[in-house]
């Protein structure tokens, strides 16, 4: 590992970048022999950035337990209905019959409603996200009902570019570890938190890895990422 990232592991948080991505899968593979196989394999996964901000939030709220397409289709519906950017004051012009007619479901149309009044009132200070540690920004973001653990670590992960985070309630990562790790069952949280101790302060580098070998792999290629 190089100077520059030996210096930047030292920092608290920060944002993973390509070049720094590259150099923490090299340094994951020099440690893991199973990671290094999925890589040579493989090859090096994706960054899988997403811009900061109201609209990945709310995308990731009509992710939660569909597909990406599915997601995708009706978060494109919203964006036709409104006809301009899709800011939290435009949102809240809408009504929940609205929203449902554009695919949100009940609870997700008051999920992202309760998200964008949070962001307005300031109550979730999401410019600010990522001035805060992992943890702290972590906590900010569950505060608001509807998003749970995996959201808020996704959006950590892809958003604000956290190099440590390790989203254990992640479906595709769990059947990833089982099948990578050889395991007679699927891993738990609990048990993915240990296992994620040995790939600190990359972990969320090693949960790119083993998200491309499931894409790649176990579920092969299928029109995106699905989580």
């Amino acid at each position: 590992m190089s100077g520059e990232t030996q210096i930047w592991t030292k920092k608290s948080f920060g944002r993973l970048d390509k070049i720094h991505l590259v150099e923490a899968t090299n340094w994951l593979c020099m440690r893991d022999k199973d990671l290094s196989l999925v890589v040579k394999q493989i090859g090096i996964p994706p960054l899988w950035q997403r811009p900061e901000g109201f609209c990945t939030l709310l995308f990731l709220i009509l992710e939660q337990q569909v597909s990406l397409a599915s997601a995708r289709a009706t978060f494109m519906r919203l964006v036709e209905y409104l006809k301009k950017r899709v800011t939290p004051d435009q949102f809240l012009t809408l009504q929940i019959s609205e929203l449902q007619k554009l695919g949100f479901s009940r609870q997700k149309a008051r999920y992202t409603q309760l998200l964008a009044e949070s962001i307005k009132d300031a109550s979730l200070p999401l410019k600010d996200l990522g001035h805060y540690d992992d943890d702290y920004a972590k906590a900010m973001l569950i505060k608001v009902t509807g998003i749970g653990h995996w959201t808020a670590d996704v959006y950590l992960m892809e958003a604000l570019g956290r190099p440590n985070v390790w989203p254990v309630g992640d479906l595709a990562l769990a059947v990833a570890v089982e099948k990578v790790k050889l395991l007679s069952v699927r891993p738990n949280s609990k048990v993915l938190t240990q296992f994620g101790e040995q790939w600190r302060p990359f972990r969320a580098v090693a949960a790119r890895i083993f998200w491309n070998y499931y894409l790649n792999v176990i579920k092969k290629p299928s029109g995106g990422k699905s989580r």
